[in-house]
């Protein structure tokens, strides 16, 4: 551990004004608040907060974020309190201590419900300083470090686990890399201890079978660049077993298959000798073919820049080699703490380092469960990147298979919103379609426009995820608001008297509901039955009372709403407009619409059945039909031909069954409503190939499949 004077020391060392006594109070401080806690190695806890700060002053960081680092646990695990930090350390270490608590006392029911929140409270107070984060990242490098002194193994495996979704690959978004690498390697020991020790055997078989090849390769490119007047500092390595190991899940093969293991650093005074040191490299040596990345012209997201090839050497080995300047290379070593910009004094606000953060915290407000939330932010900092540009020239980077929905929310949450259609390169494409590197993307808009519940299928930002996902919460609730105000007139209908103002507010009161609209929203949700709303309504109304279909309550229309919000259609008879409906309420799941003669609804409860009615104008849905053709030529050609001479869009089509005179398919088509269904089922029953034609309703597997 480090002594009180070695640690102002290596502050003083790179900045000579620091606050000297801060320092020595905070350490003094944490030592006195931790007194005889120990950690799991047996070693006092004070040593894990003087630690982290070592890490940090490896970084240079001021003196208030190594103040922060000496105090982080104070407030959680000590009986300090946030006004203790602020009266003796001042209101910005106050603060930053508090955003990098530990918030392992959060009450969860579920280990994603603990990772959701502690990143949701991070991220928030990560926004406003980003030393916040940097804390944070030392705390959680220091822990894995010592991670192997932990005796449960599922506590190693959960931490280790986290680490790997959530801090590593925040420590990549904002470029520090060597913190990032020795996360994961740590991380992934403890995940996957045996491909770890098989990696880890493997490099070290290569090392001794190869001599000191990765010495040697990097003497020989000093070498040739030196000869042609570039000074360049060459560094070598293999690559760190994660790395290896997830190139191998990724393409499918053995460690002897691997190629690309060695790894080189080439760092030059200046852009220009860049280029140069990359021309030199490639006429040496032949180039691997879809390896080379220009990061300088297109820096990543996360300000990462440097030039990136790959190269089959002279030993027949590949080769991938890194080149860069000197303040390119303290960058990707260590991102945004290699920034000295705190002797401003203004805090380092996290969109000062890429929109993904702010990103982020957007979707903070859009989640709705602590998994959706892991999942948008996953997606957020985890995917590989593309570049894409907008008609005026302006580069977006998505993650890949990003599509015009996407690209559309990266640019603005009212675009995206309002998105109708796209080009591409000047061409119209499908919204669904996915983005390459390079392309230039137009997005069509309509101010009438509402995001669409099947964009879902496709979105792969967090951000678009969130967007959708928030507005078709808000459509959703509205509709069954909507719903329930019908079902509750029924309900109303069948009091023995008329209700008054102060009854319904007193049923609310009864029901511990907050509004009229959460009542609504619950009886359309089926998480209070008619008799428990009537019984709240007016005490003792629901006994004796007539149940609801034989009382004959107003019909439903299902006019306004949408499909798969308020109600869905039964896919077990896919009734289309014109069908004569019922719709049965099951809990806190939109209103399931069946065809009247649907033999499902013989096994559900009467009492759950509404009357609806297709709405005025109501139009589209599917049918599946069982056509059976003659076993001749062209006679599927015929079946085809009637179904699109209908307007019929063949939705699926299925050879279900084949003998020597007949072909039977199961086919699942569009229609417009009854009588569209009725006409393309007489055309088909009027062809001579075609020996039947009935509709039918789905199997039971088909069913469960659905």
């Amino acid at each position: 551990m480090l002594r009180q004077y070695e640690l102002v020391d290596r502050v003083l060392s790179y900045d000579p004004d620091a606050d000297e006594a801060l320092i020595n109070r905070a350490y003094v401080f944490s030592m006195a608040a931790h007194g005889s806690q120990k950690r799991a190695s047996g070693d006092p806890y004070y040593s894990h907060p003087i630690e982290v700060a070592g890490i940090l002053t490896d970084l240079r960081l001021d003196d208030e974020t190594i103040a922060t680092a000496i105090l982080h646990d104070t407030i959680e695990d000590t009986v300090a309190t946030y006004e203790d930090i602020e009266k003796r350390f001042g209101p910005s270490v106050a603060r930053l201590v508090d955003g990098v608590t530990k918030l392992s006392k959060i009450e969860a029911q579920s280990e994603n419900e603990r990772a959701a929140e502690n990143l949701r409270k991070f991220l928030l107070a990560m926004s406003d300083d980003i030393r916040v984060l940097l804390v944070k990242l030392a705390d959680r490098l220091h822990n894995m470090r010592t991670l192997h002194f932990i005796s449960n193994p599922d506590k190693r495996r959960r931490i280790a686990r986290e680490t790997m979704e959530i801090y590593a690959p925040l420590a990549e978004r904002i470029g520090m890399y060597e913190f990032m690498k020795e996360m994961q390697s740590l991380a992934f020991e403890q995940l996957e201890p045996d491909a770890y020790a098989s990696i880890t055997k493997h490099i070290e078989q290569m090392r001794e079978g190869g001599g000191d090849r990765v010495s040697r390769i990097s003497s020989g490119v000093r070498l040739l660049l030196g000869q042609k007047g570039i000074q360049a500092e060459v560094e070598g390595r293999e690559k760190h077993p994660y790395s290896i190991w997830r190139k191998m899940t990724e393409r499918h093969i053995s460690f002897e298959q691997l190629s690309d293991i060695m790894a080189f650093r080439v760092i030059v005074d200046d852009i220009e000798q860049c280029y140069k040191a990359l021309g030199l490299i490639h006429e040496r040596w032949p180039m691997v073919p879809g390896r080379f990345k220009d990061y300088i012209s297109t820096p990543k997201r996360n300000g990462y820049r440097s030039l990136h090839t790959a190269v089959i050497h002279t030993e027949r080995v590949r080769i991938e080699i890194q080149i860069r300047t000197k303040a390119m290379h303290a960058e990707a070593e260590y991102g945004v703490a290699a920034h000295w910009a705190y002797k401003q004094g203004a805090p380092l606000r996290a969109e000062a380092y890429g929109s993904w953060i702010k990103d982020l915290v957007e979707i903070l407000d859009n989640a709705d469960s602590p998994e959706e939330l892991l999942e948008h932010t996953r997606m957020a900092m985890y995917q590989d990147r593309i570049f894409a540009f907008t008609p005026k020239g302006e580069l977006i980077q998505l993650p890949k298979g990003a599509t015009p929905v996407d690209f559309a929310y990266q640019v603005h949450t009212d675009l995206g919103d309002e998105t109708v259609g796209a080009k591409i390169n000047g061409r119209v494409v499908p919204l669904r379609t996915q983005i390459n590197n390079g392309d230039q993307v137009a997005i069509l808009r309509s101010r009438g426009q509402e995001p669409q519940p099947a964009w879902l299928n496709f979105v792969v930002t967090g951000k678009a995820r969130a967007e959708v996902r928030r507005y078709v919460r808000q459509k959703e609730q509205a509709e069954q608001v909507a719903l329930g105000r019908q079902l509750y007139a029924g309900i109303v209908a069948r009091l023995p008297a008329a209700l008054g103002a102060k009854a319904l507010k007193e049923g609310l009161k009864r029901l511990r509901l907050a509004d009229e609209d959460r009542l609504m929203e619950a009886i359309a949700r089926r998480k209070l039955t008619d008799a428990q709303v009537m019984e709240a309504l007016m005490p003792g109304s629901s006994e004796g009372a007539t149940p609801a279909r034989k009382a004959a309550p107003q019909t439903v229309s299902i006019k306004g709403l949408t499909a798969g919000l308020a109600f869905d259609l039964a896919p077990c008879c896919t009734p289309v407009p014109g069908d004569r409906i019922v719709g049965v309420r099951l809990a806190d799941a939109p209103v399931m619409v069946h065809a009247i003669e649907c033999p499902v609804l013989a096994e559900t409860a009467e009492e759950d059945w509404i009357d609806c009615a297709w709405g005025d104008g109501s139009e589209g849905g599917t049918a599946r039909l069982a056509i059976v053709v003659k076993n001749e030529p062209g006679s599927l050609g015929v079946m085809a031909s009637i179904l699109g001479a209908q307007g019929a869009n063949i939705v699926n089509l299925n050879l279900a069954e084949r003998d020597q005179s007949f072909h039977h398919f199961q086919v699942l088509i569009e229609v417009h409503d009854l009588q569209h269904l009725m006409r393309i089922l007489a055309g088909l029953r009027a062809a001579d190939a075609v020996v039947s034609a009935e509709r039918v309703e789905a199997a039971v597997s088909q069913v469960a499949a659905a």
